[in-house]
């Protein structure tokens, strides 16, 4: 995996979700069994960890660094109840509402769900939304993070709130129509960048496609609407919870074009290869992790679209304006323009890939 893709080597709201049992305050199950919502792999936790514990992950290249280290990953969505539930809960509040409550509906009576937050990512308020739901926490703080946990579960839990803030996770239509969940990159409109890159996509695309990093589907539909020679379109995106709203929305469009363009959604790390070729690849690459900007990432992207296009083939790719992807390209391909420049982004097309 590329090392920009791979969770941070020091990672604090890790190192924090342990500290608890260093001081004492808590204490691993007596029978083992650990679940861990969201859980990253690092130095901690492969310290930490036993045998019972089984995480679950819905970012594919974080999914895979935690099988490299020989624990059992889920994606998100599974049954099942722990003695002790460790969650981290992600930036967006709608989508880390929604895992609270699934963290209180994964853990036994008598059990503890724990969490970690940074400070700088919203900690207090997934402190007080914990709060809200299971009643009164303890709670440290250390590495510059906010660490709590419930009383032992089996006390007052808020039933309505629990089934409101459920339901925050499940796919919804956005004010833009288009099926996404809170949490999804650009999830309640559409990218200003995607649809600059739609705008431009040329009528004559035919054949198979590939969108990389097709997050809920939005760009993919607009292949099917503005380019009926394609007949084919694999979707490949690394968060698990973008698949079902963007097959929702590849059958929605299907529909609306009146022709059966065959499509795939693959939970996928673009930046490890394809595993097959293209006519086409669109694509509008991802250039950061958390805060940090990491322009490798959409290397890693045009690296990919390269290996996977057919000789023939065409790239089209939309980015910030600022991003040095320009000798990347030039070093892939033989042909590339620039096709627009607007709005702080750019649109490019590139052809002929050098072998």
């Amino acid at each position: 995996m590329p090392a920009s893709f791979a969770p941070a080597v020091h990672d604090v709201a890790l190192e924090a979700l342990f500290v608890p049992f260093e001081t004492g305050a808590l204490a691993m199950p007596a029978d083992g069994r650990v679940l861990f919502l969201r859980a990253r792999d690092g130095f901690r936790l492969r310290e930490m960890a036993g045998k019972d514990w089984v995480c679950e992950q819905g970012f594919r290249p974080f999914a895979d660094a935690l099988e490299r280290s020989g624990f059992d990953v889920l994606p998100p969505g599974g049954d099942g109840r722990f003695p002790l539930v460790l969650v981290l809960p992600p930036r967006q509040r709608d989508e880390a509402r929604a895992l609270f409550a699934r963290a209180l509906r994964r853990v036994t009576e008598g059990g503890v769900v724990l969490a970690a937050v940074p400070n700088a990512e919203g900690a207090r308020s997934a402190e007080s939304d914990l709060t809200q739901l299971a009643g009164p926490l303890h709670q440290l703080s250390k590495h510059k993070c906010r660490v709590f946990w419930t009383q032992p579960v089996g006390g007052p839990v808020d039933a309505g709130l629990l089934a409101t803030w459920e339901a925050f996770d499940t796919p919804r239509t956005n004010d833009a129509g288009y099926v996404s969940r809170p949490g999804l990159f650009a999830w309640d409109r559409v990218d200003t960048a995607s649809a600059l890159l739609a705008a431009h996509l040329p009528a004559d695309l035919a054949g198979s496609v590939a969108d990389l990093g097709a997050g809920y589907g939005y760009l993919s539909t607009q292949v099917i609407e503005r380019c009926p020679g394609v007949s084919s379109i694999d979707l490949y995106e690394a968060e698990a919870r973008a698949l079902e709203p963007a097959r929702q929305n590849l059958h929605r469009a299907q529909r609306d074009s009146g022709r059966d363009v065959a499509f795939a959604v693959h939970w996928h790390d673009v930046t490890r290869g394809l595993p097959q070729r293209y006519d086409v690849v669109v694509s509008n690459p991802p250039f950061h992790q958390g805060r940090a900007d990491l322009p490798e990432l959409g290397r890693a992207f045009i690296d990919t679209a390269a290996d996977a296009l057919l000789p023939h083939g065409r790239f089209w790719l939309v980015a910030n304006r600022h991003l040095p992807y320009e000798a990347t390209l030039a070093a892939r391909f033989n042909e590339v323009r620039t096709v627009v420049m607007q709005d702080g982004f750019k649109v490019i097309e590139a052809r002929g890939v050098r072998a």
